[in-house]
């Protein structure tokens, strides 16, 4: 029975691994298609708000920290390295459930995504661009994206947790 548990366990990390591993080749792959198509700088409008433009982030989110000397390059790099170590951990202890340790992948894998750019070229490449007119999101990338979604989804499962307890500690 012990040999089938941990089986069983071994099984559900390595789901939760295929999921970061599948926003890495997704991430990779629209990055690739974006640079063989698209010069530095060029956009293709697609609807009225959302552009295909390739763009270089060499800071973090919102371009934060990008017009530096490249010491930021090295230090988002570590960064990233350290916090999917960490994540990769809370996703073994927590494989069982569903929500945290699809967060903590979906986060794993777009640090990932993004790590492999900043070794590569020294800078994140960003495409997605939604404006409405003049006035638009700063540009991101499907790793961004995954990002994003896996914080919204550990702030829904805190939440969950918060409620959970209070209702079993109601009278």
């Amino acid at each position: 029975m012990m040999i089938n548990t941990q089986k069983s366990a071994q099984k559900r990390f390595f789901f939760w691994l295929m999921i970061a591993v599948l926003v890495i080749v997704f991430d990779q792959a629209s990055k690739q298609i974006v640079l063989s198509h698209l010069a530095y700088g060029e956009s293709v409008r697609v609807t009225d708000f959302f552009d295909l433009v390739l763009l270089y982030n060499p800071g973090a989110a919102f371009s934060f920290l990008a017009s530096h000397s490249g010491w930021q390059r090295w230090f988002f790099i570590v960064l990233a390295l350290v916090v999917s170590a960490w994540l990769l951990a809370l996703v073994h202890k927590h494989r069982a459930e569903t929500l945290q340790p699809l967060a903590f992948s979906l986060v794993v894998g777009g640090a990932l995504g993004n790590v492999i750019d900043r070794f590569q070229i020294g800078a994140v490449v960003d495409f997605l661009y939604f404006h409405l007119g003049v006035h638009g999101w700063p540009a991101f990338n499907l790793a961004d994206s995954a990002i994003c979604l896996g914080v919204g989804l550990m702030i829904l499962s805190q939440l969950r947790e918060g409620r959970a307890a209070k209702k079993a500690m109601a009278p």
